[in-house]
């Protein structure tokens, strides 16, 4: 079939057309996202929802070049979305984490054992750190202090900022006693 008749079935809404479109792109489609996803269910959910507003949205839909382009470009943004989306989730997460880390740091509470522990474990981990990684962690974790901030005081990019403390918390992570995990769990 035709990609401008396919599009004119689809808008009219034949439901032979979107078969066909389905049938022609769905494991294509669910293929090129596995490839940057790595999980094929996720790609099926994700091909799926695609589908399925492309159908919903039938005569809005603008399509410039090609068909395939189209659905290509709506399948990658639908994965960024999906994401984005995802990452919200862990980063309220580990704010509500390093809260409870910080309160206990601050307070020092000398009478749970788990917790000096853990806290001394925290301070040789954050001893170990690069000069500049362990500069902004602190500025960050210890001082709550946010990336803008933290750039603008150094002169570095937020990017920068954003780099180096991807690092100092995966050097932490790697070196995490079991005594140190539930902070981070």
């Amino acid at each position: 079939m035709d990609e401008q008749q396919l599009i004119k079935k689809l808008r009219r809404g034949e439901v032979e057309a979107y078969e066909y479109l389905f049938k022609e792109y769905y494991e294509w489609l669910c293929n090129y996202v596995f490839r940057i996803s790595g999980n094929r269910n996720l790609s099926k959910d994700i091909v799926q929802e695609v589908m399925v507003r492309f159908w919903e949205k039938k005569k809005e839909v603008v399509v410039r070049e090609s068909l395939k382009g189209y659905l290509i470009k709506a399948s990658h943004n639908q994965f960024l979305q999906h994401l984005r989306k995802e990452k919200k989730q862990p980063d309220l997460l580990n704010k509500i984490r390093w809260d409870t880390i910080l309160d206990s740091y601050f307070e020092r509470k000398e009478d749970d054992l788990h917790v000096k522990s853990a806290l001394l474990k925290l301070d040789e981990l954050i001893e170990m750190l690069p000069p500049k990684c362990k500069e902004i962690f602190i500025m960050n974790k210890l001082e709550r202090r946010k990336y803008r901030e933290i750039a603008q005081d150094m002169g570095i990019s937020i990017k920068t900022v954003e780099n180096q403390m991807s690092k100092a918390l995966r050097i932490i992570r790697e070196n995490a006693s079991v005594l140190l995990l539930w902070f981070f769990l």
